[in-house]
């Protein structure tokens, strides 16, 4: 009896995603590596940042902060596919170890971990997000490809061809009232400061007695604070420092060159 051997069974074609297709909450539509290396340089990625790109596709960004940048990646998809074509393309380019890739919702996701958060979603999904990016860690890079934020205005706007991305550094909270104490020879009595804060913009004012005086060139970049007042005798002090929690501290100068140290503590 003659025994035909079984056709053999046919090779998987690679996965393709193409570009348009569908998914759970956008179209896919590729990021160019340029494009990719430009968002990861304006948030002056380096190889002590942990990097989480959300919606990541087939990999391209957390690929390239991993291969240019030396950060480690982790890159976020729903798409089972995509998910596995982006591990792929990480072992081609020689970063799996590297630049991770996982199955999940965005929306449900943790990503506090992230020192670099970066973005190719709608300008509504980025609003749904707004709220638990500005959670993360002060001084978080948050970088978005093609969309913005809406009334929260980037720290920069960058442009490659026709390709438009945005940068954001999330701010501490300095909202409220504040008790101030100095150290050093230009110490002054504690201090009463009340800071207005819509994102990174703050302003507010100083109380000196009977006098409320308004704080100059306040400004709020990730965890650093610094802000001026004119005091009741016309001396100018320069404040500077860090914001943690409900604290915050630094140095400050007065006219004259005399300086102090600070610190506050939210009322």
């Amino acid at each position: 009896t003659l025994l035909l051997a079984a056709p053999a069974a046919a090779a998987r074609e690679p996965y393709a995603p193409a570009p348009g297709q569908p998914g759970k909450d956008v179209v896919w539509v590729p990021t160019a590596e340029d494009v990719a290396e430009r968002m990861l340089a304006m948030a002056q990625t380096g190889p002590g940042d942990t990097v989480v790109d959300l919606g990541s596709g087939d990999g391209v960004i957390a690929i390239a902060a991993a291969r240019r940048f030396g950060a480690r990646a982790l890159g976020i998809e729903y798409n089972p596919d995509l998910v596995a074509l982006a591990r792929h393309n990480a072992a081609a380019a020689g970063v799996a170890g590297r630049a991770k890739f996982v199955q999940g919702d965005i929306f449900s996701s943790d990503y506090a971990q992230a020192t670099v958060l970066t973005l190719f979603l709608r300008q509504d999904l980025n609003l749904r997000l707004r709220p638990q990016i500005l959670s993360l860690r002060p001084g978080t890079r948050v970088v978005s490809h093609t969309f913005d934020m809406g009334d929260w205005r980037p720290d920069e706007v960058s442009s490659l061809r026709e390709e438009r991305c945005y940068l954001w550094i999330v701010p501490a909270s300095v909202f409220g009232v504040w008790r101030l104490d100095t150290t050093g020879r230009a110490r002054m009595p504690r201090l009463e400061i009340e800071f207005e804060q819509r994102y990174q913009a703050i302003g507010g004012s100083v109380t000196l007695g009977e006098v409320t005086a308004g704080l100059r060139e306040a400004r709020l970049h990730g965890a650093e604070v610094a802000f001026a007042f004119v005091d009741g005798r016309g001396v100018r002090r320069e404040f500077s420092g860090r914001v943690s929690g409900l604290r915050m501290q630094g140095s400050f100068r007065a006219d004259g060159g005399a300086e102090g140290g600070w610190s506050a503590t939210r009322r």
